[in-house]
């Protein structure tokens, strides 16, 4: 049998590898358009920065790795023109020579990959714009660095790639301002938590525009449709990829609803004996059952080890993803994984939303703190999404999440994990335990919460309510939320003797544990509407940004 693949990077090389893993009698044969396989493309913004010494570290193996280790023919430099599916044919074009030619597969697994998106922006194509794809636009980049010395770069989009190369740039001295045409940074996360990086973006001397349109690029600015010009020597456009899908679609492959080749869980597109794996197949969601197109090198490596065993009899599938995803800026990371709150309400969910603020590990132990948005349908308790930000100790807590949401957990069950604690690792109570400790008294147990935008539209609402600050005087002279009391902890119990039980009632603290403890001493002593904000005053106070 002949087994074809066209791709060569993380999908295609490990459906391959795979492939010949499980049969050796097996005939694979890998065409790639481009001259470089296999390489790391997740690593390339470090190398721009210098964090990566060699590019040689990004590409570990070449087509001769391939050829002696599992005898897997990659032609690179060879681009498929089109497929025959009904004589199992493609026509190949060798780019260096210009020759073309035919061959045949008895099966087909396409790993084309996915291109960098280009919005239609006048001067997109000048010289001193760049996007981050592959290897050679990372040289191009580094080339036109090395020789040009820019000093002001504008990097047009504020996903991944793009505040990795903020980082990056910034680590080699160039100024940066990131655009964003949406009201938010990091348009994955909730704005609620997008505020966070903005903040700390903005407090490490970047300059952010959202809710900004770029019209024209220049030799030496970015101009936008305000006529707003900004200094720029080099241009990043971060604006998104799109899946490679001309080839399939011209056979006849059906395309699915996000634009990404249409698979079933065997990856098996819609003619027999093809399938498609990596970042140009189109994902489902294990939450919501929905098709999505997140394209990430691990789901990439995951899918094509999946394809290489179906290919070659193996009764494996495709489980879906939950959309996770970690990166770095400076020294913030910032993790999420499953439904955000956004998306949960699209899709009809009653949910319970809390922020839950606590340090990674004892202070004594260089423990810092991480901000943890989860979200839980009210109807089951199951979790559905969760977002990290924080600079200590939150990949560990993101992949425990990831790990409960797979398998279907219960908020309730965050708080039976048997997790590992050492002063050096994690706090007694874990964050994550905390986490499902709040979810269940607001699902479960009846402590309310009320996140800052509601309380908001609470204090606009002509409603009768009351507010308490349970901080201490100094805390509460500082800054407070509007209209609120302050009657700290300590004095409550003597305090709310006379107090009218059927008003509304909102306590909060810093965090949120004393605004908690409150909500307690309130709920025993018969108030019927009581409700503790979400993240206490300092999650309220970085929230009045978003709606002010």
């Amino acid at each position: 049998m002949r087994l074809v693949i066209i791709g060569a990077v993380a999908a295609g090389t490990s459906a391959a590898a795979k492939a010949r893993r499980n049969n050796e009698e097996l005939e694979i044969a890998i065409y790639e358009k481009d001259n470089l396989i296999s390489y790391s493309g997740c690593g390339m913004p470090y190398y721009i920065g210098g964090q990566i010494k060699s590019m040689t570290e990004l590409i570990p193996r070449d087509p001769a790795f391939f050829k002696s280790k599992y005898n897997i023919d990659i032609l690179t430099g060879h681009e498929v023109l089109s497929l025959k599916p009904e004589n199992k044919t493609l026509q190949v074009k060798n780019l260096l020579t210009g020759k073309i030619f035919t061959d045949h597969y008895d099966k087909l697994i396409i790993a084309t990959g996915a291109s960098a998106v280009i919005p239609p922006i006048k001067g997109a194509k000048n010289p001193n714009v760049f996007t981050l794809r592959n290897i050679g636009d990372m040289n191009k980049i580094n080339s036109f660095i090395q020789n040009n010395r820019p000093k002001k770069a504008v990097i047009i989009g504020t996903g991944f790639i793009g505040l990795e190369l903020c980082e990056s740039f910034k680590n080699i001295g160039i100024d940066v301002t990131l655009i964003e045409r949406l009201p938010q940074v990091t348009p994955g996360l909730d704005s609620d938590m997008a505020i966070y990086v903005q903040e700390y973006l903005e407090k490490n001397g970047v300059k952010v525009l959202t809710k900004a349109n770029v019209s024209k690029i220049t030799k030496n600015n970015v101009i936008l449709d305000n006529d707003e010009k900004l200094p720029a020597d080099i241009v990043i456009m971060a604006t998104g990829i799109k899946p490679n899908t001309d080839l399939a679609k011209n056979a006849g492959i059906e395309l699915g609803i996000t634009g990404a080749i249409k698979v079933n869980p065997r990856l098996e597109t819609n003619i027999s004996n093809i399938y498609a794996c990596g970042d140009c197949m189109e994902h489902y969601h294990m939450v919501s059952g929905q098709p999505v197109y997140r394209p990430l090198g691990s789901t990439a490596n995951k899918t094509g080890r999946i394809a290489g065993e179906v290919v070659t009899g193996e009764n494996n599938h495709f489980r879906g993803i939950l959309g996770t995803g970690i990166f770095k800026v400076f020294e913030l990371g910032i993790a999420q994984t499953g439904l955000s709150e956004k998306e949960a309400l699209e899709q009809g969910y009653d949910i319970s939303v809390i922020h839950n603020t606590k340090i990674s590990r004892p202070e004594y132990m260089g423990g810092a703190e991480m901000i943890i948005k989860a979200i839980a349908n009210k109807k089951d308790a199951k979790l559905l999404g969760v977002q990290i930000i924080g600079s200590d100790g939150i990949d560990k807590r993101i992949d425990v999440f990831v790990t409960a949401i797979t398998f279907g957990a219960k908020a309730e069950d965050l708080i039976h994990l048997d997790l590992a604690y050492s002063p050096a690792f994690s706090t007694a109570k874990d964050p994550v335990m905390y986490t499902g400790m709040i979810l269940d008294n607001d699902i479960n147990k009846g402590r309310s919460l009320i996140t800052p935008q509601k309380l908001d539209e609470l204090i606009k609402s002509g409603q009768r309510y009351r507010i308490i600050d349970a901080r201490v005087d100094s805390n509460y002279n500082e800054d407070h939320v509007e209209t609120a009391q302050n009657i700290p902890h300590a004095s409550l119990r003597e305090t709310i003797k006379d107090i009218d039980k059927e008003t509304i009632t909102i306590t909060y603290c810093n965090k949120g544990t004393t605004g908690n403890a409150c909500q307690n001493i309130l709920i025993n002593r018969g108030l019927g509407k009581v409700f503790t904000l979400s993240g206490g005053h300092k999650h309220y106070k970085m929230q009045k940004r978003n709606f002010l």
